[in-house]
């Protein structure tokens, strides 16, 4: 499968060859993943690579935990807590940062080996009032909802609580609601 990934013709080849082969000289085992390349160890997620349209990332899932004295870290986006990447537009700007790199591919095993905890989220996101009224009268989509992964739940409700009036988070959640039932996320097929 992941030769297959490998093998096809992409924009950001050699940049993935290239982080591919930092990544498996840090020790981690490679696996495809959401269709890209995963490096994991011991069976946890360390980094993943992602081709972008006009860069590729190599994204560390505990990001945040990283230190990053020269700032080389961005975010992932705005709704996202922990993961953090380095974005690269030419082989060159990864051989610059090969170094950078190597240390942080090694800090990030080192976190997880240690089992070194992301920090609880302070601002937890609120249950819109209409998603409580639907919950008293649907209780196979209470549960359902409860039953999805943390960040599955903060997406929902990141996209509801971002309508600004009552009919339009109203429409979200009962758009949402057959994927909720199917345990999927806000942005699965």
């Amino acid at each position: 499968m992941m030769q297959n990934y490998l093998q096809k013709d992409r924009k950001w080849k050699a940049e993935i060859g290239q982080l591919r082969e930092l990544a498996m000289a840090a020790g981690l085992s490679e696996e495809l993943k959401w269709g890209k390349p995963c490096y994991t160890s011991e069976g946890k997620n360390i980094v993943i690579i992602q081709p972008f349209k006009d860069s590729v990332a190599l994204m560390f899932f505990k990001g945040v935990l990283l230190k990053d004295p020269n700032g080389l870290l961005e975010e992932q986006g705005p709704n996202s807590r922990s993961a953090k990447r380095l974005s690269f537009r030419n082989p060159e700007e990864i051989e610059e940062k090969r170094i950078a790199i190597q240390e942080f591919l090694k800090e990030a095993v080192d976190i997880e080996n240690r089992g070194v905890q992301l920090p609880e989220n302070q601002e937890e996101q609120r249950l819109p009032p209409e998603l409580e009224t639907i919950f008293e009268q649907d209780e196979p989509l209470r549960s359902a909802f409860q039953k999805l992964t943390p960040g599955r739940r903060r997406m929902y409700l990141i996209h509801f609580n971002e309508a600004q009036q009552e009919a339009t988070r109203s429409r979200r959640i009962e758009k949402s609601r057959p994927k909720i039932i199917a345990g999927k996320g806000l942005n699965e097929r």
